[in-house]
């Protein structure tokens, strides 16, 4: 049987590790897209790490994106939102102005960059999806 003191000193390691697990994932991601180490994503990084994606996804190299290759990352929405043309498709150009759009989103004080705490927010994770 497990005494309380057992388990009220499991509980307290399990909510004092809590944020810093949550802090290594986010910072996994950081590394990943942050080349120059300071510590934040700029969005010439983030435009960089999507371009590359962008030529993974485009496996016919026909230079653009359609739903299929695009995996989910967008919803049918977006896509169609994104998709000035309306040719069911976009290029990379298209692509990067959506990566953009979801960059401001996540930045909101506006510095310019996106630290581990940004990139875990709602609309960091909705970017992390175009890059990753």
């Amino acid at each position: 049987m497990i005494s309380r003191r057992s388990l009220a000193l499991t509980l307290a390691v399990v909510v004092l590790s809590g944020p810093a697990l949550a802090a290594s994932g986010g910072n996994s991601v950081l590394r990943m897209l942050d080349p120059d180490n300071d510590g934040t994503v700029d969005l010439a990084e983030a435009k960089k790490a999507a371009a590359a994606l962008f030529a993974k996804l485009d496996p016919d190299r026909d230079g653009t994106l359609d739903a299929r290759e695009l995996r989910g990352r967008l919803t049918a929405k977006e896509l169609a939102a994104a998709d000035p043309d309306h040719d069911g498709t976009l290029t990379l150009d298209e692509y990067l102005a959506v990566v953009e759009q979801r960059f401001k989103a996540a930045d909101p004080d506006n510095d310019g960059t996106l630290d581990a705490k940004e990139l875990r927010s709602r609309a960091g994770r909705s970017l992390l999806r175009l890059l990753k």
